[in-house]
Order: C-alpha cells, then sequence, then structure tokens
C-alpha cells in the first residue's frame, strides 16, 4: 500500500491531515515571532525619524532602536524604500481610522465630509500628530515612484471615505452636481498638498491657511451646477 501523505486514500487523507496540521502550527508559531519583528521595525523606525528628522534612517540605527539583527530586517523587508512603504501604509492605516471615528454617528453628509478634511488638515496643525504624521506623509511622493500601485492603494483608502460621504450628499439633495471619486481625489490632492509642504518644512502649520482650504473645498463642492 501506497501510504504517501499526498495521496487520496483513506490512510492517506489522515496522514494529510495530521501533517498539515503540524505544519500549520508551526506556522502560526513563526507567524506571530515574524509579525512582532515587522511591528518592533516600524515603530522603531519611526521613533528614529522623529527624534533625528531624517526621513531615511541608516538601517543599523533603526535595528539599534528595534533590538533586532540585520538578519531579522532583510527577512521581511528586500530594501529600506520598501521598509518606508510599511511605515507607509502603517501610518496611512491609523490616520484612516481616526477619521473613521470623526465621521461615526454624523447623520449628515455634509458635516462628515467637513470633518474628514478637518481631520486631515488637523494633522497639520497639531505639534503631537504633525511628529506621528511626517514620517509616513512626506516620502510619499518618492515611494510612489517605486511603488505606484501601493501608494494609490494607501490613497484609495483614505479617499474612500470622502468619496462615500460626498455620493450620498448627492443622493439625499445636500449636494448639487458633482463627481465623488474625481472630487474626493480632488479635495485630498489640495488638504494633503497643504499637509506635505508643512510637514517638510517642520512649521507650525497656519490655521487661518487651514480654515481657507476647508472653506474653499466646501464651497466647492456646494456650489449650483454651472449651466452649460
Amino acid at each position: 500500500m501506497n501510504t504517501s501523505w499526498h495521496k487520496k486514500s483513506t490512510e492517506g487523507e489522515g496522514q494529510r491531515s495530521v501533517a498539515v496540521r503540524s505544519v500549520e502550527r508551526a506556522l502560526e508559531g513563526r507567524y506571530a515571532t515574524y509579525l512582532e519583528e515587522v511591528s518592533r521595525l516600524v515603530e522603531a523606525g519611526v521613533r528614529v525619524m522623529q527624534r533625528n528628522g531624517d526621513f531615511e534612517p541608516p538601517v543599523n540605527e533603526i535595528l539599534r532602536e528595534a533590538g533586532l539583527s540585520n538578519q531579522a530586517f532583510y527577512r521581511h523587508f528586500k530594501s529600506k524604500d520598501e521598509f518606508l512603504l510599511a511605515v507607509l501604509d502603517n501610518g496611512v492605516r491609523e490616520l484612516v481610522s481616526y477619521l473613521q471615528h470623526r465621521m461615526e454617528g454624523v447623520e449628515s453628509a455634509t458635516e462628515r465630509i467637513r470633518r474628514w478634511i478637518e481631520g486631515l488638515l488637523a494633522q497639520g496643525l497639531n505639534p503631537e500628530a504633525a511628529e506621528a504624521t511626517r514620517p509616513f506623509v512626506v516620502p510619499q511622493a518618492r515611494l510612489a515612484e517605486r511603488f505606484p500601485e501601493e501608494v494609490a492603494d494607501s490613497v484609495r483608502q483614505l479617499t474612500v471615505l470622502l468619496a462615500e460621504a460626498i455620493a450620498e450628499g448627492l443622493e439625499v439633495g445636500e449636494l448639487s452636481g458633482g463627481d465623488p471619486e474625481r472630487d474626493s481625489r480632488a479635495i485630498y490632492d489640495l488638504a494633503m498638498g497643504w499637509l506635505q509642504r508643512s510637514l517638510a518644512e517642520k512649521r507650525v502649520a497656519s490655521s487661518e491657511d487651514a480654515d481657507h482650504i476647508l472653506n474653499f473645498a466646501m464651497r466647492g463642492l456646494l456650489r449650483a451646477e454651472p449651466e452649460r
């Protein structure tokens, strides 16, 4: 009888099940370990960037901060740019969660739009938020050249919240005319461009400028459909 674990006999299936469970247990342990390593590296990288104001810190400095080896770094990342992409992704996910929280429980679509814009602009107005946001916002443009799809996905994670609110505003009549996808991207480009410039210059952003951007964007969305 052929007892190879991958054969589809009754005995073979039983042996395969045991083998697969053994592999899964081994991988589960490694997964938890590797996930912890990646988290430590990303958190260490952010701390180093915040401390030094350097958005491309040396790998050895990140490793010292994380207490991990060179082998651990390159087990998860092929290059420092790939590591910075992980920092970007982690930061965007945290920002998305923050914006979602600001928009939760607000019935008016127009008010949810306003809260999204205010939330993004706030990253440049609050010194603590600016320090947390700078490491993943400033390198974004450069990373987009090498990882266009990944960075575009990060942008979509942010703009989908705004696009959904705009679409609802159009549906219920709070807004008159518009294109949710294009409008959300235009507002994102406006607000993020201002934010990137403020954070790159390491200056306290002007609340008056932020209010102007907010009001400008809202006027654009609330405009009447132009006559053709």
